[in-house]
């Protein structure tokens, strides 16, 4: 098999790099329908891929060739755990391949320290900044994950939440953000607490529901050990045995900030995320995130990633709006240093 289309630039006199498979009832799998996961790896290193039978032939630069081999190589490895291959797992093995992670091997999408076992699923991370994420999220106290809409900062926050509540590591997992649209004043909008609340937090309920069956989502709501507490409601608490997701840390005020970053108790975890190119703050009031991260960032057991528009695991054409934005904000900052954008 050949692809007329093969990678562009690709050096077809390079000496061939040869992979040979043992299980030929993995190879659909791996090579994609109408081999669209060979023609994407192809599109993305420049090189030339050619089969027959089990046998791979990769042609092109040593460099490469090297990490088309490690993608093919972590894509089989996937397919024989059971794990289904597609695209997104074709992209986001292209990501990881060159990147090293804290030992010094290639980051791989399936590694002890970051596949995340849920109810539902395994989660795995699609690039190396989810993955130093997913390792910060298990080993630190205090987690920042800063960055654009649709990094999964969110929800990978959510998985790992899930994940210790179902095993027994934490005993409740509490959800809070700033109702910044309703300044904080919850009172006159119509329902319980959780109901005025619900929209503001519905991407943390949609990942729920997507982690764990829809009935225990349900009994842990009311039983509370999920809880929905709007970031006007944490003061005087102390957040012991918990896992605690804070969404649109952007948003907040310093003050506000200051007193959820002091609800930390025993044995508990917390998660801010935020995005500060999105703050609706009024102009002369500052972000309590970025207030935060000046202020806390270097204190041991804290923990920064952030994420950028190549960690972008939606459609790619959302990752080129985020980019298109970034540089604007970067022309904007060069023509007026005193703006207070995302990069100060």
């Amino acid at each position: 098999m050949s692809r007329a289309s093969g990678g562009q630039g690709a050096r077809k006199d390079s000496a061939p790099l040869y992979l040979t498979f043992d299980d030929n009832a993995l190879l659909g799998g791996l090579f994609g329908e109408h081999d669209s996961h060979l023609a994407r790896i192809e599109q993305k290193l420049g090189v030339w891929i050619t089969s027959r039978g089990n046998r791979l032939a990769v042609t092109g630069r040593p460099d490469a060739t090297g990490r088309a081999k490690t993608v093919l190589l972590e894509l089989y490895d996937m397919l024989r755990r059971g794990v289904p291959v597609g695209l997104q797992e074709v992209d986001a093995a292209l990501r990881m391949s060159g990147v090293k992670d804290p030992t010094g091997d290639v980051t791989r999408l399936i590694a002890e320290d970051t596949v995340i076992a849920t109810q539902k699923r395994q989660i795995m991370p699609r690039s190396p900044n989810q993955a130093a994420y997913v390792r910060a999220l298990y080993d630190q106290p205090l987690v920042y994950g800063i960055g654009p809409a649709g990094t999964g900062k969110t929800y990978l926050a959510a998985a790992v939440a899930a994940s210790m509540l179902t095993r027994g590591q934490v005993d409740r997992i509490i959800l809070s953000r700033p109702a910044v649209e309703a300044g904080e004043r919850l009172g006159f909008l119509p329902g319980d607490l959780r109901e005025k609340v619900d929209p503001y937090l519905r991407p943390l309920y949609d990942a729920l529901y997507d982690l764990m069956p829809a009935d225990r989502v349900t009994d842990r709501l009311e039983n509370g050990e999920i809880e929905i507490a709007p970031l006007a409601f944490m003061r005087g608490r102390t957040l012991a045995n918990s896992f605690v997701i804070l969404v649109e840390a952007q948003n907040t005020t310093p003050v506000q900030m200051k007193m959820f970053l002091t609800r930390l108790g025993e044995n508990s975890r917390m998660v801010v995320t935020g995005d500060l190119s999105q703050i609706d703050l009024p102009s002369n009031t500052r972000s309590g995130l970025k207030d935060a991260l000046a202020v806390t960032a270097e204190i041991e057991g804290v923990s920064v990633v952030r994420f950028t528009h190549e960690d972008v695991v939606r459609h790619d054409l959302v990752s080129r709006i985020i980019e298109a934005y970034q540089e604007q904000d970067r022309q904007r900052a060069e023509t007026d240093p005193a703006r207070d954008g995302e990069d100060s």
